[in-house]
């Protein structure tokens, strides 16, 4: 066949019934036409998501650069914060640990002695176990020196207490033993304990009677086991001095005995203990000169007239103080000493009275006595309180103008 007929029938092809044309070879090449129009519409798209993509990236780049920035400038915040609370910490402790060692007159120590014995009651522990005690722990941090002392007389107190709980009778019998705690006062820390007891509260000016137990320590010039001054006429305090002879101390209303002659006390040896019984009969209505004895171990030792006149006895409310006198709120005149056993009574006891009481050496239980005003065992063996037994509240505290405090000892008369 001509290749003109053949390109006549292909022609053909492309008509429909009538003789039409239906389609031209060009229509045959449209989809195609549109696939390139559509790919090169796709590749303009690809090309501005790679371009969107790279601006992307550097924007994400400059972010990260932004957070590591910031994170440098966090490690370095949490470093100084650091410096500053580390620093500060110090500052503190350093300045707490200065008040307690130099601020002689710091409530601090016996305020955490006192609430940390009370959690540890009758424990004895090991110096971690101790430190578990939120107050010791604080001490502790603090200073060191002054918590483990604490912790070893803690313990020591409470291993005296066990032992001496109770002691066998001859008969196999446990009996508990009476006495078991009194008090040492070191002069030379100015140790000591205030109370709330004031003599004019009950007007002693009118007749009492004191007895306590004192075990001297040192003996020397003008040393007072309890009292105050409250002013020249109203004087209740009671010692000894040795500025000439063994002199006896003992102020009483408007007169002392320091240079009043005669005034002696029978030779005591120190690290024993003795037992010093004062009386006074009152003045009289006119305010004369009236009866004041003194005894040492049940024995009269001197026997005076002095003059507390009522019309006087305004005082000033000046309470008495044990192991040194109180001067007008002042400690004066402390004594190294033991001291245990201290009553008061709001009247003259006698002779007899004195002598029961002495009883030998051994101290009695003073409670159930007429006149009872005021009453001490220091039977507490820790803690800074000593409690008043005669049910009028006048508690003490262990206080010193230093640093430690008056120490419990299992040394009794």
């Amino acid at each position: 066949m001509k290749l003109k007929e053949q390109i006549k029938i292909f022609d053909e092809s492309f008509k429909d019934s009538s003789g039409e044309p239906t389609k031209t070879p060009v229509d045959l090449f449209a989809p195609v036409e549109q696939l390139q129009r559509e790919m090169r519409d796709k590749d303009k798209i690809i090309e501005n998501l790679k371009n969107e993509s790279t601006e992307l990236m550097n924007q994400i780049f400059i972010i990260e650069k932004e957070k590591y920035t910031i994170l440098e400038d966090l490690e370095k915040s949490k470093w100084l914060e650091n410096k500053v609370t580390l620093a500060t910490k110090k500052v503190y402790e350093d300045k707490v640990k200065s008040i307690i060692d130099k601020n002689v007159d710091s409530k601090l120590i016996p305020v955490l002695t006192a609430v940390a014995r009370k959690k540890q009651g009758n424990q004895q522990l090991t110096l971690n176990n101790w430190l578990k005690i939120p107050e010791n722990r604080y001490l502790f941090q603090v200073n060191e020196s002054i918590a483990r002392k604490e912790f070893e007389d803690t313990n020591a107190i409470i291993s005296r207490r066990l032992d001496n709980e109770s002691i066998r009778g001859s008969g196999g019998q446990t009996t508990t033993k009476f006495n078991n705690y009194s008090l040492t006062f070191d002069r030379t820390n100015e140790e000591y304990v205030t109370t709330d007891f004031d003599p004019d509260t009950y007007e002693l000016n009118k007749g009492f009677t004191v007895s306590y137990w004192v075990r001297p320590d040192e003996q020397g010039a003008t040393m007072a086991a309890l009292g105050r001054r409250a002013g020249t006429k109203e004087k209740f305090f009671f010692g000894i001095t040795k500025t000439a002879q063994n002199r006896i101390w003992v102020g009483v209303g408007r007169t002392g005995t320091l240079n009043q002659a005669g005034a002696t006390y029978p030779g005591m040896n120190n690290g024993e203990w003795y037992h010093w019984v004062i009386t006074y009969n009152g003045d009289s209505s006119t305010g004369g000169n009236n009866a004041r004895k003194i005894y040492m171990d049940g024995d009269l030792i001197f026997n005076s007239n002095v003059r507390w006149d009522d019309t006087n006895n305004t005082g000033g409310g000046e309470n008495i103080y044990f192991g040194a006198r109180n001067n007008n709120g002042n400690y004066t005149k402390g004594w190294t000493c033991g001291l245990d056993e201290v009553a008061i009574f709001d009247e003259e006891k006698d002779s007899d009275w004195i002598s029961s009481t002495y009883n030998g050496g051994t101290p009695t239980d003073l409670q159930s006595e007429s006149g009872l005003v005021g009453y001490w065992r220091f039977e507490e063996g820790l803690g800074t309180t000593v409690s008043d037994l005669s049910g009028n509240g006048n508690d003490g505290t262990l206080t010193t103008n230093n640093t430690g405090l008056p120490i419990w000892s299992d040394d009794t008369p």
